[in-house]
């Protein structure tokens, strides 16, 4: 005998896993539950279509948006009709609906010790919280709002912590049907799972849906429906992997400005990278005019009344030929920079093996890399044996036939950013690092740490599986064959370039004055209006410092939630700049 049981979105399922059994059922749509119920989740309004009888009282609470929020009507038995009711205004959200029954939910045996998920409880956590959902580019609820609502039982938050440092890493938000509308199938839904896009430990998305079901299994839930992207490959392998199976359930969305790229066909310059697209956003904001010149190589015209600016990322026509090139040059950078009283490393270029290992001799420690170079290639940190130096000068020679061996200097990379002689933000970069599971290889780990790293950053960050990488490893006395134990962390390169998979931590407001002060010296003795530079420190609040490089092209997106954008229109139109308080 097939046992079937009602579902509060309006279908039936077998008991079998197979959905090859969903069909509608009959009788009214809100027998047993409370009408018209709408639960504000601070980032929007959580609307539950099925306890609507109206379809027109549904799509006027729809269009009742407050400015600035997402609403979501999810359970809807006619989005084609509720559409239609207000077409200019409403668009059918292209998400798919998975559920998790709890008779199919399997415990996982062992659970991670890096990190443990508990109940949203301060202050810090809210703050942490709202960090990466501004990394995410999610609507955030706002401090208030999660602060009154963290005990609630309708709404559940939970936190993924790391144990050792303490930082918060993840976080869901849960809804309990039941409590929310007296849902007679006994229902709960997950929403907005967002984790950190800088840590390296794997798993914590999984731990954090595993644990928010099993809250509410405990409950006695019967299921848990999430909503997600129709192309959000990855999570949706996590979902599938967990037990989830896709429901036909649809839900609703107002045509606002937060989902735009939703519901329109692609931009022109939907194919740049995100160093692009964060100008050309902020540009559009404010009124200006795009054209896409040459989308291969990312460039782009802002225009605006009879001024017209060709750009390429950060770089535009205002940075002049000279500034560039001493960028470019590294040898002529740190010259510069020395000249105008900075403070940068010992410096030379390679030649012969016996004129290496003199400078290897007298500072033991080297980096070896290409006079011309970006993004990381070529470059060799920490070199310490002569065999080694020759072998890095080697790789170095493959982008640029003249090299450069450098004083190693300990200390944090710190990337600042001045813009238009000021400095609008400063970011640690940590080189990439993988975590240990016991069963993996260090070469999987790395895969799955880039695939993370690339879809946090637009596909801008994945780790090499170079002689570097492996380089790095021998020192360590591991390879990418080895496995590591679980929980262990392993840093898999040396530089903490992003493009080589090393991740940004921002500390704009910890800077040392002393730090601002040798920036914005560096910016003038390069004469140069858009810049980021290279420090190492021992702290970002320290006054010690070297300068290491200057980049003519600095990834703006890389130090959101800093207005890096915003100044950088500032620049170029000043016309537009909003006054800053």
């Amino acid at each position: 005998m097939m046992h079937r049981t009602r579902i509060s979105h309006r279908f039936k399922r077998s008991h079998s896993p197979s959905l090859r059994n969903w069909q509608a059922p009959e009788g009214p749509a809100v027998e047993g539950m409370a009408k018209d119920v709408v639960l504000d989740c601070g980032w929007g309004r959580l609307i539950f279509a099925h306890t609507f009888t109206d379809n027109h009282k549904l799509a006027e609470t729809l269009r009742q948006e407050t400015p600035g929020k997402r609403d979501i009507a999810f359970y809807l038995r006619d989005p084609h009709v509720v559409v239609s009711l207000a077409p200019h205004e409403l668009f059918l959200d292209p998400s798919h609906t998975y559920r998790l029954w709890r008779e199919y939910y399997r415990n996982r045996r062992t659970r991670p010790q890096s990190f443990v998920i508990r109940k949203l409880q301060t202050d810090e956590d809210i703050e942490a919280v709202n960090r990466i959902y501004a990394a995410r580019h999610m609507v955030l609820p706002g401090k208030g709002f999660l602060w009154e609502h963290r005990k609630t039982r309708t709404l559940t938050y939970l936190v993924a912590e790391q144990t050792t440092s303490g930082q918060v890493i993840g976080v869901v938000t849960g809804v309990d049907h039941k409590l929310a509308f007296d849902d007679p199938e006994n229902g709960s839904s997950l929403w907005c799972l967002a984790v950190d896009p800088q840590t390296s430990h794997p798993g914590v998305g999984e731990e954090l849906v595993r644990q928010l079901a099993e809250h509410y299994f405990t409950r006695g839930r019967a299921f848990m429906d999430l909503s997600v992207m129709h192309d959000n490959a990855q999570a949706i392998a996590l979902y599938e992997k967990l037990g989830f199976q896709r429901v036909p359930v649809f839900c609703l969305k107002n045509k606002n400005s937060i989902n735009e790229p939703l519901f329109i066909a692609p931009s022109p310059e939907a194919k740049l990278n995100p160093y692009a697209k964060i100008i050309i956003d902020e540009a559009r904001r404010r009124g200006i005019a795009v054209e896409v010149l040459d989308e291969e190589a990312g460039y782009f015209s802002l225009n605006l009344g009879g001024r017209s600016i060709i750009c390429r990322e950060s770089l535009t026509e205002l940075t002049n030929a000279i500034a560039m090139s001493r960028c470019q040059d590294k040898a002529v950078t740190l010259r510069v920079l020395k000249a105008a009283g900075l403070r940068v490393p010992a410096q030379q270029v390679a030649g012969t093996t016996e004129h290496n290992k003199a400078l290897l001799d007298q500072h033991q420690r080297l980096v070896v890399k290409p006079a011309n170079g970006e993004q990381g290639a070529g470059i060799s940190v920490d070199v310490r044996e002569p065999a080694e130096l020759e072998q890095a000068i080697q790789a170095a020679r493959v982008y640029d036939s003249k090299v450069l061996l450098e004083q190693f200097c300990a200390g944090q990379d710190l990337r600042i950013v001045v813009i238009n002689f000021r400095v609008v933000a400063g970011a640690i970069r940590k080189p990439a690092e993988v975590v240990g599971t016991g069963q993996h290889t260090i070469k999987e780990l790395i895969d799955k740490q880039s695939r993370r790293r690339a879809a946090a950053t637009g596909g801008e960050s994945r780790i090499p599986l170079d002689t570097e990488t492996e380089r790095c490893l021998s020192g360590q006395g591991y390879s990418l064959d080895s496995i590591l134990t679980t929980d262990q962390v392993l840093a898999v390169r040396k530089t903490a370039n992003l493009h080589t998979g090393g991740t940004i931590h921002d500390v704009t407001a910890h800077l040392h004055p002393r730090l601002i002060t040798a920036a914005k010296t560096a910016a003038r003795a390069l004469d140069i209006p858009v810049v980021g530079l290279d420090f190492l420190v021992p702290s970002p609040m320290s006054q010690n410092y070297v300068i290491i490089e200057a980049n003519e092209r600095p990834g703006l997106a890389n130090h959101e939630p800093q207005p890096t954008a915003q100044r950088f229109i500032d620049l170029l139109f000043p016309q537009t700049a909003i006054a800053v308080i």
